[in-house]
């Protein structure tokens, strides 16, 4: 699985959960929180809506100003329940490979300390 791949996914999914938990958050706060463009957010949501898996709804927020309301829609659940298990694979795959390295790095360094001439202290 291609790098572009692994984020897309990963920004699908931390996007579809960011918007299950605070479904009145402004596409701003959810640029920030992703640590990704407005416009890439925008874009984003605008392709979910056009899947149906997102609807946005207008609503009033605490400074009366009118905002959007992003809401799940039962297909974004249904999505959100895939991408929860695909990331989760991807996740517990980086992890192996970090514990391969660990212990290969551990063994270079074990390795390297039986090499090694005593300093004086």
């Amino acid at each position: 699985m291609s790098e572009r791949t692994m984020l897309d996914t990963a920004t699908r999914y931390r996007l579809l959960k960011l918007l299950e938990a605070n479904p009145e958050a402004s596409q701003r706060a959810l640029a920030r929180e992703l640590g990704v463009s407005l416009g890439k957010v925008n874009y984003c949501l605008r392709a979910l809506m056009d899947k149906g898996w997102v609807k946005a709804r207008n609503f009033r927020n605490s400074d009366n100003k009118l905002a959007y309301l992003y809401v799940l829609t039962p297909k974004g659940a249904a999505e959100k329940a895939r991408l929860t298990v695909e990331y989760l694979r991807i996740k517990l795959a980086e992890a192996e490979a970090l514990e391969r390295e660990i212990a290969a790095l551990r063994a270079e360094a074990a390795r390297l300390q039986k090499g090694k001439p005593e300093t004086c202290s």
